[in-house]
């Protein structure tokens, strides 16, 4: 890349530890160019307050503070949830909220015509991955600048020294300084102790949890709640009709003081390695617990196995930064399908870290009690059963017998 040409750029703007100390980096190492950050709001709550101020006195010319939650939840989270997409048994909370900023990213970057766009992701990570193919799905040709992949910095420590010596203020210290990801879904924390994958998470230490408790603090009582789906949609809590932006935020509330939603996980990356993190998630898990439960209710069973294996691919889509791709939107369009019955409610129970199933309902119900009940009954004839097992057991009987004779004529 000619830095010469280099001389308006859009930044990804978080102002965590690593975009706060980018900025003056790129002013020293691009000739000033001029730097537009830009934020997504995916729910961050608390990490904007300020950021405005913060951004234009560390040089920044201008700031874009986008509200995107909207747009995060309807056409991201929700199709995954859906899916039942997990990878590896994480809900992907980074994963899906990087393709909505980027894509935002690269609309600002076109409209104020930047000769390239920053990230602040480091070159271990998938984040790198993710923003960068959502920019290349859009503005294939712009120049990407990955400070991470350029300049001489190796650690946070080293990032931290350098914010101190440009007067940059931070929020963390050295000792509080766990890498993590934060929006409306999740919360992620990687690093310190965590990196030992012999150390038990600190669940209990006061502020190393901010959406959830342990389960051992949780309340002693259990706590019911009803969750309604529209085809496959999240669309009242509790008989309240809500958005799914909003219910997500109160399941969030709800999980969080019940200690539900907490993965501690060794996971592949996308680049090779093994990396281990702790993620909170209370709201995102009911929400994938309560749509499984309705849909065991309303899925036919070719349907819902062929939809239990593409989740898998799905995941990795996700994961590996693909959502913007031919397959991912076949894949939704398929589980869009899937879902025109799964329509009823659901009912929970929550205690201690644990989702409990306490009924479901719906008119699309495909289970009939009638047909399943040990008692009496005048639908199912099961003499039917043997003529049924002949015939799904003929090419075993067949086998059979041919190796019995292969075996005699030996």
């Amino acid at each position: 890349m000619d830095k010469s040409k280099i001389k308006k750029v859009v930044l990804a703007y978080s102002g965590g530890l690593d975009t706060s100390i980018i900025i003056p980096w790129l002013k020293e190492n691009y000739n000033n160019c001029e730097v537009i950050a830009v934020s997504g709001n995916v729910g961050q709550t608390g990490e904007l307050d300020g950021l405005e101020e913060k951004a234009l006195k560390t040089g920044a010319s201008k700031i874009y503070i986008e509200d995107l939650t909207d747009e995060f939840v309807n056409d991201f989270i929700i199709p995954t949830v859906q899916a039942g997409a997990k990878y590896e048994g994480y809900l992907l909370g980074t994963s899906f909220a990087r393709p909505v900023i980027a894509k935002r990213i690269v609309e600002i970057a076109l409209a104020e015509g930047a000769d390239a766009i920053v990230h602040g992701c480091t070159g271990k990570g998938n984040d790198q991955v993710r923003f960068e193919l959502a920019i290349k799905a859009f503005a294939p040709n712009m120049p990407v600048i990955a400070p991470w992949r350029e300049w001489s910095i190796k650690s946070r420590e080293e990032e931290i020294d350098y914010a101190e010596a440009h007067n940059i203020p931070l929020k963390i210290s050295r000792e509080t300084n766990y890498s993590k990801d934060k929006n409306l879904w999740h919360l992620s924390h990687e690093g310190l102790d965590l990196e030992d994958a012999g150390n038990e998470p600190l669940y209990e230490k006061p502020g190393f949890l901010e959406m959830s408790v342990s389960p051992l603090e949780a309340p002693d009582k259990p706590e019911y709640i009803t969750l309604d789906f529209e085809k496959g949609v999240p669309t009242a809590l509790n008989g309240e009709k809500l958005s799914a932006k909003d219910i997500i935020l109160k399941l969030n509330e709800l999980g969080g003081k019940n200690g539900i939603g907490l993965f501690d996980v060794i996971e592949n990356r996308l680049v090779g390695m093994k990396c281990r993190g702790v993620y909170e998630t209370p709201g995102g898990t009911i929400l994938y617990f309560a749509h499984n439960y309705l849909e065991t209710l309303t899925l036919d069973k070719m349907t819902m196995h062929k939809k239990q294996e593409l989740a898998v691919t799905f995941a990795e889509l996700v994961y590996n930064g693909q959502w913007f791709t031919p397959l991912r939107e076949a894949l939704s369009a398929f589980v869009t399908a899937t879902q025109k019955n799964v329509t009823g409610t659901v009912k929970l129970k929550l205690y201690k870290g644990n989702i409990i199933k306490a009924g479901v309902w719906s008119d699309c119900a495909l289970y009939s009690e009638e047909l399943a009940t040990f008692g009496a009954d005048n639908v199912y004839n099961q003499a039917d059963a043997a003529g049924f097992i002949n015939l799904y057991g003929l090419p075993v009987k067949v086998q059979a017998s041919v190796t019995q004779k292969l075996a005699q004529n030996k």
